[in-house]
């Protein structure tokens, strides 16, 4: 099981997700591929298993009012993620600069970028945030 720590510009917090992966991870892109596919997996099960009464429990309230939010989590879109096209928007969002990646340390600069991972490797991904305005 690998962990990823995710990141936004100018933000303190650090969501931290644990991924599965099935197969070897050499380069950027599979890895990318690899934790998309956990991702899509984990949210598409969601979809399968309603709640009937769904309620929160006082440590819940607590958790969510630290994130200034505090809902039952209904999503009322019922569709499932296609996972082939999850993993082609995430190799494009990359390509256009959208967010990078670390790993140990190391920013990878190419989706054919040799890593070396290990479940001990500190992987993180720092989502970008472009200035308001246009570009010309």
């Amino acid at each position: 099981m690998y962990e990823i720590k995710l990141k936004k510009l100018g933000k303190k917090k650090i969501k931290t997700i644990y991924f599965n992966v099935r197969n070897k991870v050499d380069t950027l892109s599979e890895l990318l591929t690899e934790c998309v596919r956990s991702e899509v997996e984990r949210f598409n099960s969601e979809k399968e298993t309603p709640t009937l009464l769904p309620f929160l429990s006082p440590k819940e309230i607590q958790q969510q009012s630290e994130t200034g939010k505090i809902s039952f989590g209904d999503n009322f879109n019922a569709t499932k993620v296609a996972v082939e096209k999850a993993i082609e928007n995430i190799l494009l969002a990359f390509k256009d600069g959208l967010f990078v990646v670390f790993i140990d340390d190391n920013e990878i600069k190419s989706l054919k970028q040799q890593t070396d991972i290990s479940t001990e490797s500190s992987i993180t991904f720092i989502r970008l945030t472009f200035l308001t305005g246009t570009y010309w």
